[in-house]
This record gives C-alpha cells, sequence and structure tokens, in this order.
C-alpha cells in the first residue's frame, strides 16, 4: 500500500502545482493587460475603461476554456479574473484627498498671495530688513526655490531669516502649483512661464531691479531669466546655486556628480510612502518612465500632490548632502508643511529638454552673475561649468567644500559660509573662497573629477 501511495501523492501534487502556475499566469497576464490598457488610454476615468476592458478579456478567457467542461470546472476558471480584478481595481480607486488642499499656515511669517500679470497665483513670503542690522542693503532680495514645483522647505526659510538678520529685504515666493500657490492648468507649467512669472513678479514687487538667488530649479528659471532681455532687465544681480539643465543640449550632456553624496549611507527617511500604494506606484511609475503624461486621466494633478510624502524624496534627500553627513541629515521640512508635485515637476523637466540651445542668448547677457557648486554636488558637472562657458557675464564661481547640492542646511556653519559668499557678491566685495573654476579652468575642474 504504501508502494503506491507516494507516486500517487507526487501526481496530485504536481497537478496542484501545475494548476496554479497556471493561476498565477492568468492572474499576471490579466494585470499585464490592464496596465496597458491604462497606457494606450493615458489612464482615462481613473483607470476604469481599461479596468473593465481587462476583466471583459478576463471574463471571455474563461467563458471559452470551459465551454465544454462541468459547471463546477467553469467557476474555477473565474477565480484568476477574480483575483486580477481586485488587485487592480486598487489602481482605480482614490486613497488621497481628490480637492486641492494647500500646507497650513506657517507660524513665523506670513502667507500673501499675490495674483500675478501671467495669471498664476502665487505664496510670497517677506522677510524685511532686522532693525538691529548693522546695514540695510537697498536692493530686495528675491529666493527661488528648487522643484520645480515644490513648497519652500523650512531648512530655506531659516536661511533666508539669516539673510534678512544681515540687512537684506528678503522675498520668496512659490512658484504656480507648489506650496500654498493655486494649480495652473497641467498643459500650462513650462519653463517658459516660471521665467515669465518671474519678470511678473518683479513688476508686482514694484520696487525697481532686484536681486535674485536661483537655487537649484530655480537656477535653471534664472539662468533662463538672463537670456530674456525683457526680464533680465529687472534684475540686479544674480546668483546661480547648483543649477540643473538650462536647455535640451545641456540635460542630454553626460559626466560625472560632484564627491560622493550620502546616496545609499543614510538611513531610510521614515514615514508613509504614496510610492507603496498600489494607485499611486502605478501612477508615479509610468509616468516616470513615459508611458503616461503628466496630464494623464489616472490621478489628478491634486491627487498626486496630495499623495507624494517627503518620505517619497528620501534618495533625493540624501543625494542632497555630503557623504560624511549620510548620519546626520537634518530634518529639511515637516509633514504640514512639505508639499511637492509630482507631474507637475515632470511637465516643466520635459520642456526644459525639450527647449532648444539657449547659448546663443546668454552670450549677450550683461547682468552680474554669481555661479556657486557644491563639492558633493548629486547634479552633473556640466550642468554648472555650461552656465560659466556661455555666459559672459558670470564675475566668480564658488566651489563650496563640505556642502552636497543643499548648501544651506543648518548643519555647522554651513548657512554662515553660504551667506558670506553671496552677500560678498551682492556687495561687490571680495569673495571669501577662491574664484574656482574660471572659464579657462573647466577643462581641468572636469578633468579632475572635482
Amino acid at each position: 500500500m504504501p508502494t503506491f501511495a507516494m507516486p500517487t501523492f507526487a501526481i496530485r501534487l504536481a497537478r496542484f502545482a501545475g494548476r496554479s502556475l497556471l493561476a498565477l499566469a492568468a492572474v499576471t497576464t490579466l494585470v499585464v493587460v490592464f496596465l496597458v490598457l491604462i497606457v494606450l488610454t493615458n489612464g482615462a476615468g481613473s483607470g476604469f475603461g481599461a479596468w473593465l476592458a481587462a476583466l471583459g478579456v478576463g471574463t471571455v478567457a474563461a467563458l471559452w476554456r470551459g465551454r465544454r467542461r462541468t459547471r463546477a470546472a467553469r467557476l474555477v476558471l473565474f477565480l484568476p479574473v477574480v483575483v486580477a480584478a481586485a488587485l487592480t481595481a486598487s489602481v482605480c480607486v482614490p486613497t488621497a484627498p481628490t480637492a486641492p488642499r494647500h500646507s497650513t499656515a506657517l507660524p513665523f511669517v506670513a502667507t500673501q498671495h499675490w495674483s500675478l500679470a501671467t495669471g498664476s497665483r502665487v505664496a510670497v513670503y517677506h522677510y524685511p530688513p532686522a532693525k538691529t542690522a548693522p546695514r540695510r542693503h537697498p536692493v530686495p532680495f528675491v529666493y527661488l526655490n528648487g522643484g520645480p514645483v515644490r513648497g519652500i522647505s523650512l531648512v530655506d526659510h531659516r536661511f533666508l531669516q539669516l539673510l534678512a538678520r544681515q540687512g537684506y529685504d528678503v522675498y520668496a515666493y512659490e512658484q504656480a502649483g507648489g506650496g500654498r500657490s493655486d494649480l495652473l492648468p497641467m498643459d500650462q507649467y513650462t519653463i517658459s512661464r516660471s521665467v515669465r512669472d518671474l519678470g511678473a513678479f518683479v513688476d508686482r514687487l514694484d520696487k525697481g531691479r532686484v536681486d535674485v538667488l536661483g537655487f537649484s530649479s530655480g537656477g535653471v528659471v534664472l539662468t533662463r531669466a538672463l537670456a530674456d532681455p525683457h526680464v533680465a532687465a529687472r534684475l540686479h544681480r544674480a546668483v546661480i546655486a547648483e543649477p540643473g539643465p538650462m536647455d535640451g543640449p545641456t540635460a542630454h550632456l553626460t559626466g560625472h556628480q560632484g564627491r560622493p553624496s550620502a546616496v545609499g549611507l543614510a538611513p531610510t527617511m521614515p514615514g508613509p510612502r504614496s510610492t507603496r500604494v498600489p494607485r499611486y506606484a502605478t501612477a508615479f511609475g509610468l509616468m516616470r518612465l513615459g508611458l503616461l503624461t503628466p496630464d494623464t486621466g489616472l490621478i489628478g494633478q491634486a491627487e498626486g500632490d496630495n499623495a507624494f510624502t517627503a518620505a517619497d524624496l528620501g534618495s533625493d534627500t540624501a543625494s542632497a548632502y555630503c557623504a560624511r553627513d549620510a548620519h546626520r541629515i537634518p530634518t529639511e521640512d515637516t509633514a504640514q508643511n512639505f508639499s511637492f508635485s509630482p507631474a507637475a515637476s515632470l511637465r516643466v523637466q520635459q520642456t526644459v529638454q525639450d527647449a532648444p540651445s539657449l547659448a546663443p542668448q546668454l552670450r549677450r547677457s550683461r547682468t552680474p552673475a554669481m555661479l556657486m557648486i557644491a563639492e558633493c554636488s548629486s547634479q552633473v558637472r556640466q550642468w554648472a561649468t555650461a552656465v560659466l562657458a556661455d555666459d559672459p557675464a558670470v564675475q566668480r564661481t564658488q566651489y563650496m567644500p563640505g556642502v552636497g547640492h543643499h548648501m544651506w542646511n543648518g548643519l555647522d556653519d554651513n548657512n554662515d559660509r553660504a551667506a558670506a559668499v553671496i552677500t560678498a557678491f551682492l556687495q561687490a566685495a571680495p569673495a571669501p573662497v577662491p574664484n574656482y573654476p574660471t572659464r579657462d579652468e573647466i577643462p581641468t575642474f572636469l578633468r579632475n573629477h572635482e
């Protein structure tokens, strides 16, 4: 008896395994069909059109396979369809609010809302010069944060407060769609719109020409503004800090980054992640791959903004710090203040990548400018050196040792050092660090992988 039991058991086990694999293959096939339909329809109707079509494909396949089987066998064939339908339905059901939702007010600065001539309605923050400052500087100072479509972090706010204590009349605004600013229709998020908004903001400020600090993607806006005579006429001095690519040709440059950053070394950022939710993991992942457009019907702009969290940007945050700082990266923001628009940011980045060369216009720039480069920068070095090479009005380059992409971060004396470099340039005073690299030193700088 035992002699025949083992083969029978083995046969049954093999049959069960085979049926399980067939069922798993059926579920996987229906999920793939659903994703393909999501891409083909650009997520129309929150993905329900693709879901119904995939469900229909699975139902027809199950009916065809079960046409000569018993009732019970036919019902079993529908089990993979039910499982696949349940899995894919989770991609179609919102779990984050779908209406626009602004961050709560900051306790230390009033939020103003200005309507610009371009149609953008932006959140504005003003830090007037401190009464105790040794000197008040007559030229207003405007800050353009990175993102591209992101709220101003608390780390940035603290740095702006430092500049105000040194006598600067500081203004900052969150670009349209970011932070507490109002959303735009998705097709209006372009790098050109960001440049026009800067010009319109200075006009609305109505205090004459201004000094501008543009950081990261804000540095891209500022670089392109310097190449636009109408906007450049409103600028007194420009500080371009850690810029991204300024146009399509620059975006396609390959090269090295700075010294090692904290990517892969820093502890995982705590908190919820939208990318762990099937709906947002699918939407953001397919957008990142270019398979869904930023105006996809799968998720709305407001829903995507509400779903995205600081933990989703954990690796980006780590890339903004030197490897030596991996285990002491400061908390840049709070959950209440954090805001990032993944779809709008991707849309702006696409318009930069599609833009023709800016070099011919930038070579006519006459606005005094300074370039800031971090030692542990996560940016491709050629993005910064392209600005230096093409803008004849860049008067000095400041290579900042001991800091990553986010140069003013509250660690050690980093804020004071960044402020000293910026204020020295704005006052036409001697630079606190060497002017390096110069235009002639660009080949050496790149060859040495600094």
